[in-house]
């Protein structure tokens, strides 16, 4: 692990500051990285992808533990500090990429290193990453949703973020986020980060947050994809009336021509607004979407 002034000495002599354009602020406080490795309790047999590596402060204390790290940064200068300083390291892979392909959508190179090292490797795979809060909520909702899921996810983020992710129907932070997690696993804020444990300070607070897959929550779904569909559509128009977001549905959701009958079967009124139904009731309204299109 890395000291503010260990990490500025590297920035220094490879003749690069700190890029606020791609929101780097990196974690200095050696006690919490510790803390956040410990809380994934990752063995020799576990797949760690880190997103947003920086110059390898976290990734080094990660190649302790895991059988295979997959550490991605966008920042080609970092990317070259990182791969310096773990040349040593057999088990580290850094990908100097966008960690997504699209918006929400990780990057196949990204995906193929992941597969490959599942062939390698039994144990989990896991995301421990000091997130960049631009790739947050995406990189958590495609590893959520699939097709490549993780087994658990350990990170910090903007605050704001992990409300969000945890959020209750009618909230302001309610969307999304929180309904793919919810569907899917577990999420607990372990604890509030200050602005002071990075570096350069942001300026808010952040969190420290851990999100557990639930097989047994997830089988529950009938068609992983044609939910986050049919979530994108209603909460995409969060403040409409149901039964008016019918009618602005695209792809495979405008061949659904019942829609009054499957409100009425999930006991949902098609007057109240997306932002008022709870996970249990997108999971029943996808899941009778995905009966009357034959994907069950």
């Amino acid at each position: 692990m890395q000291s503010k002034q260990q990490i500025q000495q590297l920035l220094s002599s490879a003749g690069v500051s700190v890029n606020k354009r791609l929101g780097q602020n990196f974690l200095i406080d050696l006690n919490l990285m510790q803390l956040l490795v410990a809380s994934a309790n990752i063995t020799c047999n576990d797949i760690v992808l880190e997103t947003g590596c920086g110059t390898g402060s976290l990734t080094e204390e990660l190649a302790e533990k895991a059988g295979k790290v997959i550490a991605v940064e966008i920042d080609t200068t970092l990317a070259k500090i990182t791969k310096r300083q773990l040349a040593d390291r057999e088990n580290v892979e850094v990908i100097n990429s966008d960690v997504l392909e699209s918006k929400n959508t990780i990057n196949h190179r990204v995906i193929g290193t992941i597969e490959q090292a599942r062939k390698e490797y039994c144990g989990r795979f896991l995301l421990v990453s000091n997130l960049p809060y631009s790739v947050a909520a995406p990189v958590m909702l495609s590893l959520a949703a699939g097709p490549t899921t993780a087994d658990a996810m350990y990170i910090t983020i903007q605050r704001e973020v992990a409300q969000r992710m945890a959020a209750s129907p009618g909230g302001k932070h309610y969307g999304i986020l929180s309904i793919l997690l919810d569907a899917t696993g577990e999420v607990k804020t372990e604890r509030i980060l200050k602005p002071t444990v990075f570096w350069p300070q942001p300026q808010v607070d952040s969190a420290m947050v851990s999100f557990i897959r639930s097989k047994e929550k997830a089988t529950r779904i009938y068609s992983m994809e044609l939910f986050r569909e049919v979530v994108n559509l209603f909460m995409g128009y969060r403040r409409k009336m149901l039964k008016a977001c019918t009618k602005l549905a695209q792809g495979r959701l405008t061949e659904i021509k019942n829609w009054p009958q499957i409100f009425e079967l999930c006991s949902v009124d098609p007057h109240n607004r997306p932002e008022t139904l709870s996970t249990e009731d997108y999971i029943a309204i996808a899941n009778l979407c995905a009966e009357y299109l034959n994907l069950k």
